[in-house]
């Protein structure tokens, strides 16, 4: 049956063993004190949490979903409970500043608890997983009276917070957003309009609710660049009720615990954050964290799938498997080659992804507390590089290793009891939100790449080849991954100028194609690492070793089919009349 085990010693092995962060984090004086015995603990006890209190409220959160009565949103059985405890652990404030009450540990901490987390049980992360982002955002750009009232609120998880972006029209087109911000006499603004798809937007886990709202002033120029941000409480400082409520909760494919509100704002009172017109440079302060949590909620899903599909294969007794020992009537299933070439491509992308994910949090803490501004500067545009790619990447991995993992179990994993199909229909969601996979690739390309003439993407590239441990196994295959990666994107620089439309077009395989040699990257480390003598008779080790060698064997060929997927990309795409569809 369905269970949870965090993958301790593999989380221990990135963050020790391959990136040996305990150093570098004696490095910045922001996490001296931290060693690795104490991060240990923390990732101990954070694995105690997702499978004791946690994991046991998943199936009958996606049995009972979430209701609503005259506005107000019940949630599963289990679920405040949980919450009380998340909150008294002091479990939000892991990675917030200690000034204003937070545990000042690093991101790569609170990315690992959170891959448990969403593990555990995907829909209840939905409540505490905006905290931190909302806690970036009033940290860095609300006014000294506002973090006075709400920050440490929000740092301590007393109460949970929410972003409210989305309007039915507008999609993920901010710029047509058309809920109004008028400005009122004491200071302060009333809200009108209505938003959808807002996670948490009504619960029962916590007595307040702080919305981040985006919002036009009366004034404001068209587009994105007349867009503001807002704080607007559920309840006033003085105790009333604000005039913002739930019209309605979302019945969902998956992640049906978390209730995904309609909001409406009838001249609800809210305080701007930040400046007026500059709304979203406001909310992007949290969007790189945010993205690598959705990346991570992908992680999770395939880390799981892949734990529970390892364990029923070897448990099936079905058909005799072609090489095989002693004369039972049927061999376990993963003893067929179909079966272990699945699981093996599972254990290869999950690992490997971990291991870029938890890279990717520690550029954002050296984008924060490295001590040198030019290793900030280069750090923070390295994770603005890599987050979009992690987001689509491991997301479309969280669903397609979990649809994998259904087939081992086949027709068991298509009904519930055995839990696949719930992991499935949970993963789903995270290719969508927080911009879909295809933005995240436009993003990539359009925004970063071709915008300033692949200077940054290329830098990139050579840091990561720079990286790579001289005289590795394959050290040299991953250097010619990365080299072949940078002529296609110059190519696509170069072509852009004469075609517009080309690097949207070549955009998802460009994205995909990245991923792919930052896997490769990532287990030519590994490999590395776990062919040190000292490991040499070691199960653990040895199996890395032979991940290394399936990813340079099996997964080069899905290389190189990004590369010629993006290269079919020059020529256009069909235009598809409405006549065709008769």
């Amino acid at each position: 049956m369905w269970q949870y085990e965090a993958p301790l010693r593999d989380m221990r092995y990135v963050i020790e063993d391959v990136l040996g962060l305990p150093a570098q984090w004696a490095a910045l004086p922001a996490f001296a004190e931290l060693d690795a015995d104490t991060a240990r603990a923390v990732l101990a006890e954070a694995a105690r949490f997702a499978t004791e209190v946690l994991a046991p409220t998943n199936a009958n959160g996606d049995l009972e979903g979430c209701t609503l009565a005259d506005g107000e949103v019940r949630t599963p059985r289990g679920y405040k409970e949980a919450y009380r405890a998340f909150v008294e652990a002091g479990w939000p404030a892991l990675a917030c500043d200690p000034a204003v009450g937070g545990q000042g540990l690093p991101q790569v901490l609170n990315a690992a608890l959170y891959e448990m987390l969403a593990a555990a049980n995907h829909a209840w992360t939905m409540y505490p997983g905006l905290l931190h982002g909302a806690y970036e955002c009033l940290h860095l750009h609300a006014s000294e009276e506002l973090k006075q009232r709400y920050l440490g609120k929000v740092v301590s998880g007393e109460w949970l917070s929410t972003m409210c972006l989305t309007e039915a029209h507008a999609g993920s087109d901010l710029g047509l957003l058309a809920t109004r911000a008028t400005p009122a006499a004491d200071g302060s603004y009333r809200l009108k309009g209505t938003k959808i798809f807002i996670s948490g937007g009504e619960q029962d886990l916590t007595d307040n609710i702080v919305h981040l709202v985006l919002a036009r002033l009366p004034d404001a120029p068209p587009g994105t660049k007349g867009i503001s941000l807002f704080l607007a409480p559920k309840f006033l400082p003085d105790g009333t009720r604000n005039p913002l409520r739930c019209d309605g909760i979302e019945k969902k494919m998956g992640i049906k615990g978390s209730a995904t509100c309609v909001m409406a704002f009838d001249g609800a009172t809210g305080w701007l954050v930040g400046e007026p017109n500059r709304g979203l440079q406001a909310m992007f302060a949290m969007m790189n964290a945010a993205r690598l949590h959705v990346a991570l909620q992908g992680l999770a899903h395939a880390q799981n799938a892949h734990r529970n599909a390892v364990v029923y294969a070897h448990e099936r007794l079905q058909s005799r498997a072609p090489v095989r020992e002693g004369k039972a009537a049927a061999d376990p299933i993963v003893l067929h080659p179909a079966m272990r070439r699945t699981l093996l491509r599972q254990r290869v992308l999950v690992e490997g992804a971990r291991l870029i994910a938890y890279e990717a949090a520690h550029l954002i803490d050296l984008a924060e507390h490295a001590g040198d501004a030019a290793q900030r500067e280069r750090a923070q545009e390295q994770a603005a590089l890599l987050t979009p790619v992690l987001k689509s990447f491991l997301t479309d991995n969280g669903f397609a290793l979990a649809s994998d993992a259904l087939q081992v179990f086949g027709g068991h994993g298509y009904t519930h009891d055995w839990g696949i199909e719930q992991c499935l229909r949970d993963a789903r969601i995270a290719m969508i939100y927080e911009g879909t996979n295809q933005i995240q690739a436009i993003d990539l390309v359009v925004r970063k790449l071709v915008t300033d003439g692949g200077r940054a993407f290329a830098a990139w590239l050579e840091t990561l080849a720079a990286s790579l441990p001289r005289g590795a196994r394959y050290a040299q295959a991953a250097a010619g991954q990365l080299q072949a990666l940078a002529e296609l994107a110059r190519d696509v620089v170069a072509a852009s100028r004469d075609d517009a439309e080309l690097p949207f077009r070549v955009a998802d395989d460009l994205l995909r194609a990245t991923a792919l040699a930052l896997i490769a990257h990532a287990w030519a480390r590994a490999e590395a690492v776990s062919a040190r003598p000292a490991h040499a008779g070691d199960a653990f080790h040895a199996a890395k070793r032979e991940s290394a060698a399936h990813c340079f064997t099996h997964l080069r060929p899905e290389f190189e089919h990004a590369l010629a997927q993006a290269r079919a990309g020059w020529l256009p795409f069909a235009q598809v009349a409405l006549g065709e569809m008769a």
